[in-house]
């Protein structure tokens, strides 16, 4: 230590007590190695105090009394003549405070660490883990349930599914021909189509109204089901609903209505996602459908969608009719028009 050298050969008079009950005698005060030596009159030492264990029995005040740590009793006064001693004991008991080890900072920063810690988990990895679980472990007949919830809540901005018993059975004949989830005909607010939780799919009337063939509105539902499989709408659901849902759900299997609101909203007004256009043409190729006549009611001019005309997989086939004339013409007129 610096102080310790610059001071190691300074001494001076004082008076000692070894006990409250003992005469005070005069001492001669040295600063050795680490310690202060308190010597007789013939340099005979007394006692030696651990710098690092010294206190001030009366801080600014003169004459300066010291004593060792947790035992006051004993006590050494240094006259207020003696400056260059009193600031040299005073300068080695601050650096060595200094350099002591702060065990409560060292406390209090690894709390801190601690709950920087449980913080980062809680906002990073507890929200995917808690999706995560929920998607392994709820039903499909729970996600077909919170699509039918929702679909209810659509309704009530869109108006009622279209329910024509003739329109409904042609639509049932349509999904079972190209293997989607159940299909609702919606009469509007949905922009094109929508899929669910629980595999439902919604598809706006005009893509029934407003074609001379099926073939459109199939591959609209087989844009949708090829969202679902690629990015699991329940997903989704829990992602922008908060940690809060995906608890809710563990706990109780259900959603609370101000949740589903909120993202039945979500549905209809955020932008449309598409799917990748390979992953498109294979499921047309699986179901038998071509993909021609979708991609132009989605880009008339067929720029964007050229991928999906060149690889239509039916392209020069004969693919099994979607509907018969009939059910096509019942299927147009589900919404009563």
């Amino acid at each position: 230590m610096t102080a310790l050298k610059k001071y190691a050969r300074l001494e001076a008079s004082a008076l000692w007590r070894g006990k409250p009950d003992d005469q005070r005698r005069e001492v001669i005060v040295s600063i050795g190695d680490a310690t202060l030596t308190i010597s007789d009159m013939q340099d005979r030492a007394i006692t030696h105090w651990s710098l690092a264990a010294i206190e001030r029995a009366n801080p600014g005040k003169r004459p300066a009394i010291f004593h060792p740590d947790g035992d006051p009793g004993e006590t050494l006064e240094v006259d207020g003549s003696e400056v260059e001693m009193i600031e040299a004991i005073e300068k080695l008991r601050r650096a060595v405070e200094r350099s002591r080890p702060r065990p409560g900072r060292v406390r209090w920063l690894g709390m801190a660490i601690s709950v920087a810690t449980v913080l980062a988990v809680a906002v990073f990895w507890v929200p995917g883990a808690l999706i995560g679980h929920a998607l392994t472990v709820v039903p499909q007949v729970k996600r077909a349930e919170i699509g039918t919830a929702l679909l209810e809540r659509i309704e009530r901005m869109s108006g009622a599914a279209c329910s024509d018993p003739a329109g409904i059975q042609a639509l049932r004949k349509l999904r079972a021909r190209i293997g989607t989830g159940p299909i609702s005909l919606m009469p509007g607010a949905v922009g094109t189509s929508l899929h669910l939780p629980g595999g439902r799919i919604l598809l706006d009337r005009a893509l029934v109204e407003d074609y001379e063939e099926p073939d459109v509105a199939a591959g609209y539902a087989l844009s949708e089901m090829a969202l679902a499989q690629a990015s699991d709408p329940l997903a989704d659901l829990l992602d922008s609903s908060g940690t809060w849902a995906s608890f809710q759900l563990l706990t109780t299997g259900s959603l609370d209505g101000e949740t589903l609101d909120r993202y039945a909203e979500k549905l209809l007004t955020a932008p449309r996602a598409l799917p990748d256009d390979g992953r498109l043409v294979d499921t047309f190729r699986t179901a038998e459908v071509r993909s021609t006549p979708y991609a132009y009611a989605r880009d008339v001019t067929g720029e964007t969608v050229l991928a999906l005309i060149e690889g239509d997989p039916m392209a020069g086939g004969n693919p099994r009719p979607l509907l018969s004339d009939a059910d096509w013409i019942r299927l147009q007129a589900i919404c009563g028009g």
